[in-house]
């Protein structure tokens, strides 16, 4: 059979879907055949209707698979009805969408199946069956619609990562991709977290497999790695076949959590490969055993989740337990072994106040990690998070509706005062940090940051526009006299300190 998956990437940062990945994998070891279209600005301009229609039946599928996130479910559910068009193949949705909200997918009549959780299993059953013309209705992991009734079967266990082959990168345009991310080469080494952060998927995900299966934590085994000589033989196997490596980025929920793993890997990485690589630690999983194995083989960037300053946001609506001090600890310790540190952060969370905002702002000043990358709070369905916002009657769903990222506005509503100061933190972040910090520069953006609080919302959306070109001039300025300072860089919504920008190579 030939199996079309459909990629929605569009208006967002360009992707790899590790998932598909490796399900085109299986799926041609199965001997099926198997082609992608990811629909991303970065690679194509979209399509219009009569583009994809026409497109869609050139490749004459038979079946297309789509891999949906929540922000691109609007997106994605136009294109589906387009696909309704063009052939009468099985349209399937799986991905973080098709998890977190099967019945309210299934319920718009876009799609014939979803798959919820890790499928590659699943999703080759289903197939092998469609090929066979039989019955698909006992198939693990999938949902449909039966005489008018959305039926949702429990999942199987999660697959054994060791089992999987190799991932199938020729479907992809991946030197493409390469080019377009600056040398950036995304890779996973585990799948699964041990925490329960209310806004995130994997409690979700850690529930629903629970109850399906019957298990404790333990037993499900969510955590899994694939064996360090896996990583190795594919990062061998990219520097081999694609140019212009410049970075890996690991992009594992945790890459620290397990000590001997992270030894191991970065003993093993250091004697086939010299390319820097970027990984996601936790305060909590982070030490100086750690980081200096990392180090020595060539990590440049350690990333820690902080989400909010305030301890209080982070312990009542977020559920991450961890002080303040612990967080500045775990940033000098990277930067003792001169590695550049990146926090995530977070503003418009629910119960969210003023003084919650600037809490965050002065520990980045006191911190003062190589970068800060900060969005708007977004509310997934069937997250805990998203419970928290509808309760607190924050959600303006109209506006959540059609948002397919959450870097450039929030879909919760606070009041206009709080609304207004959400949107000038949110285009200057930079500016607050360096007015809160020691740095030299301080006094000077107290001044700007005077300046913008002072601005009405007319006054602001006049200026706010104009905001990210008067960054760079005053950075430049600022750059030429030697003085350390926080600056908009590499994108919109990422603040980062001049000290590694100005030493770039």
């Amino acid at each position: 059979m030939k199996i079309l998956f459909i990629y929605p990437n569009a208006n967002s940062q360009l992707g790899f879907n590790y998932g598909i990945a490796h399900m085109s994998a299986l799926l041609k070891k199965a001997g099926h055949t198997v082609a992608l279209w990811q629909l991303c600005e970065d690679i194509d301009p979209l399509p219009s209707k009569k583009e994809f229609m026409k497109r869609l039946k050139y490749m004459a599928p038979d079946i297309v698979g789509f891999s949906v996130v929540t922000n691109q479910w609007p997106y994605a559910k136009k294109l589906a009805e387009w696909a309704r068009e063009a052939t009468s193949v099985p349209l399937v949705c799986g991905g973080i969408h098709a998890m977190a909200a099967p019945e309210e997918t299934l319920k718009t009549s876009s799609f014939d199946y979803i798959f919820r959780g890790e499928a590659e299993d699943a999703f080759l059953e289903f197939v092998e069956k469609i090929a066979r013309g039989e019955d698909v209705s006992e198939v693990r992991n999938l949902g449909f619609r039966q005489n008018g009734t959305i039926r949702i079967n429990p999942v199987r266990p999660l697959p054994d990562l060791r089992k999987l082959p190799f991932k199938d990168y020729d479907i992809f345009d991946f030197q493409r991709i390469i080019d377009a991310k600056n040398g950036w080469v995304g890779l996973v080494a585990s799948r699964g977290c041990p925490f329960s952060c209310t806004y995130c998927f994997n409690h979700q995900m850690v529930s629903h497999y629970r109850n399906d299966l019957n298990c404790s934590f333990k037993q499900l085994n969510y955590i899994r790695h694939f064996d360090v000589e896996q990583v190795i033989d594919e990062i061998k196997y990219l520097v081999r076949t694609y140019r212009n490596i410049k970075m890996f980025i690991f992009d594992d929920d945790l890459f620290t959590f397990y000590r001997q793993y992270v030894i191991d890997f970065c003993m093993a990485y250091k004697k086939i490969c010299s390319i820097p690589f970027v990984v996601n630690a936790h305060v909590g999983f982070f030490d100086e055993e750690r980081a200096r194995y990392l180090s020595e083989a060539n990590c440049k960037i350690v990333k820690f989740g902080v989400e909010s300053g305030s301890e209080t946001i982070r312990k009542k609506v977020l559920q991450r337990h961890m002080k303040n001090e612990k967080i500045i600890k775990a940033i000098r310790t990277a930067h003792q072994f001169g590695m550049h540190t990146s926090v995530f952060l977070m503003i418009g969370l629910p119960d969210e106040t003023h003084e919650d905002v600037m809490a965050t702002i002065r520990l980045m000043g006191k911190a003062k990690p190589g970068r800060y990358r900060w969005s708007f709070f977004f509310p997934y369905p069937d997250t805990k998070a998203y419970d928290i916002s509808a309760k607190g009657k924050y959600i303006d769903y109209g506006e959540m509706s059609h948002m397919v990222n959450f870097t450039e506005g929030s879909c919760l509503n606070f009041g206009e005062e709080h609304n207004l100061f959400l949107k000038k933190v949110g285009r200057v972040m930079p500016w607050f940090v360096n007015a809160c910090s020691d740095l030299p520069v301080a006094d000077f953006y107290r001044k700007k940051v005077e300046e913008v609080l002072s601005l009405d919302k007319q006054s602001w959306e006049e200026k706010e526009d104009r905001l990210i070109g008067e960054d760079k001039k005053i950075s430049e300025g600022f750059v030429k006299q030697g003085l350390s300072h926080y600056a908009i860089k590499y994108n919109p919504f990422m603040g980062v300190i001049s000290d590694y920008f100005t030493t770039e190579d």
